[in-house]
């Protein structure tokens, strides 16, 4: 648990920088304001959090809602563009001893 707590983080840090700084202050401004009884300063921070994770959500679903179509990599043409070759027949003759 310990490994993978430090892994997530810094991938949420990259992927949205401004998101997170965004939430990580406002997490931190609702702690500090709800132990010293601040209680403006707790309402502060949890409305930064909520706005940025509603930020987050909607940039989210502008993402998924986007579908990607697949890039489809042919090697060869669909039709040749030589003639097709002439079928073969099993002669009904022996071969000569």
């Amino acid at each position: 648990m310990n490994a993978v707590l430090p892994r997530f983080l810094k991938s949420t840090y990259r992927k949205e920088p401004l998101i997170s700084i965004l939430v990580t202050m406002g997490a931190m401004d609702a702690l500090i304001g709800g132990l010293n009884d601040s209680w403006s300063l707790f309402a502060f921070g949890l409305g930064t959090t909520g706005v940025a994770l509603a930020f987050k959500l909607w940039r989210f679903q502008q993402r998924r809602s986007l579908p990607e179509e697949p890039v489809v990599q042919h090697y060869l043409p669909s039709r040749s563009s030589s003639a097709p070759l002439p079928m073969l027949s099993v002669s009904k003759k022996k071969p000569p001893l």
